[in-house]
């Protein structure tokens, strides 16, 4: 069966506070054709994982290569680096597939309040803007 992961599964792959959970999701990932894993959810994880479990930034990307090396696992690999380089760059990982996603979706320019994310974007030579 090709199941789609929610964020609690693969915070529970990458987090062992619960180890019951934890060998479930593993069980569960283990057994399953496919795993599919959407960009929302992937960004979820990580902001669960820097604001509750204090992750680093290193050890969120070492999370999401586990994530990512696992066989069966399905992640739009475009997006996700996207998203780590703008982690890479200061900005929110977040910041990183929303900005991949409008470019796929035909936009030219991201536009944010959010200086540190239009100045991290644009460091990795896309076309942004602060608004105010």
């Amino acid at each position: 069966m090709k199941i789609v992961a929610d964020t609690n599964l693969l915070v529970r792959l990458a987090v062992s506070d619960e180890p019951g959970h934890m060998r479930l999701a593993a069980k569960t990932v283990k057994e399953a054709e496919a795993v599919i894993v959407g960009n929302l959810a992937i960004s979820e994880m990580v902001w669960v994982l820097r604001a509750r479990y204090r992750f680093s930034k290193a050890q969120i990307a070492q999370a999401i290569g586990n994530l990512r090396d696992v066989q069966n696992v399905v992640v739009d690999a475009t997006a996700v680096e996207a998203g780590l380089a703008a982690m890479r760059s200061g900005a929110d990982f977040a910041d990183g597939i929303i900005a991949h996603e409008g470019v796929w979706l035909s936009g030219e320019e991201f536009v944010s309040f959010d200086k540190k994310a239009v100045a991290a974007l644009e460091k990795q030579g896309q076309k942004a803007r602060v608004l105010g």
